[in-house]
């Protein structure tokens, strides 16, 4: 599985959410998740602890170990 990393100190940063923070530098980030396949954003599907992703372009669900993140910096709100 492609871990999303940070582009400022290289640690590793939590995908569990879309805009997550860096433990090591706390640089904000918004984290997308995308397929494989067609590199559209994949919506995030949860049940029972498990994740997995579905793509609604190409109508078929990816697992977690596919997806492809894409890292960019936080707007502030």
């Amino acid at each position: 599985m492609s871990m999303p990393i940070c582009p400022t100190c290289s640690a590793t940063l939590d995908s569990r959410s879309s805009e997550t923070s860096c433990a090591q530098c706390q640089a904000h980030y918004r984290i997308r998740a995308l397929c494989p396949t067609c590199q559209h954003e994949l919506e995030r599907l949860r049940a029972c602890g498990a994740v997995d992703y579905f793509c609604n372009h190409c109508n078929s669900l990816v697992s977690k170990r596919g997806v492809i993140f894409e890292v960019s910096p936080a707007t502030p709100a």
